[in-house]
């Protein structure tokens, strides 16, 4: 049987946050709401690498994904200022995780305080009350590892990753934005709002 890994840990002695979602994966714009988890890339010989997402509640575009051998708080703080570097900027909005001790402590709370984000977080254990993150993850492991167990390398497996996540935002379709590409749907958006003001 498959040791399963573990890659949410939640920090008994944090703060609580609020649910500011409340299981609705919806937005009316991008750049409002995001959703921010960890999942690992298993590689041969049992070692792992660890992908940090930030996702588009509205377009369900990645506005970021960051690798590294480990889980530390820096790995999430490095992904939240990628999507800041992006977007253009963050503030405003919100950004939901789950209890990971990564998300709980003080550097991210301080990181998300300077990019203007407000947190949100799931009930502890609750993986539908992160769902949107969890889908994510989970097509990005099966359209990327193919029946596979693991990646050979970690070079590998950041090529695949890097390669898949350009690939979905650029090119896979979502039933939830019409048939459009996360990008796609955003610069569909972008036109019609430009034409709306013009027509103004």
């Amino acid at each position: 049987m498959r040791r399963r890994h573990r890659t949410t840990a939640a920090d008994p002695a944090a703060a609580k946050t609020p649910d500011l979602i409340g299981r609705d994966f919806t937005a009316s714009e991008p750049n409002t709401k995001y959703v921010g988890d960890i999942t690992y890339l298993p590689l041969d010989g049992g070692t792992l690498l660890h992908l940090a997402t930030v996702v588009d509640i509205a377009s369900r575009r990645l506005a970021t994904g960051a690798i590294a051998d480990h889980m530390r708080t820096d790995l999430v703080i490095d992904a939240l200022s990628a999507a800041e570097r992006t977007r253009g900027g963050i503030s405003g909005a919100v950004i939901h995780t789950d209890h990971g001790a990564q998300y709980t402590g003080r550097a991210f709370a301080g990181a998300c305080r300077q990019a203007g984000v407000r947190q949100a977080m799931s009930a502890i254990d609750s993986s539908a009350d992160n769902a949107l993150a969890e889908s994510f993850n989970a097509t990005f492991k099966r359209e990327t590892l193919q029946g596979r167990k693991h990646w050979y390398s970690g070079r590998e497996a950041r090529l695949d990753a890097f390669r898949w996540l350009y690939r979905y935002n650029t090119r896979r379709r979502h039933s939830h934005l019409g048939q459009l590409s996360p990008i796609a749907y955003e610069t569909a958006l972008d036109t019609t709002s430009t034409n709306l003001t013009q027509a103004a």
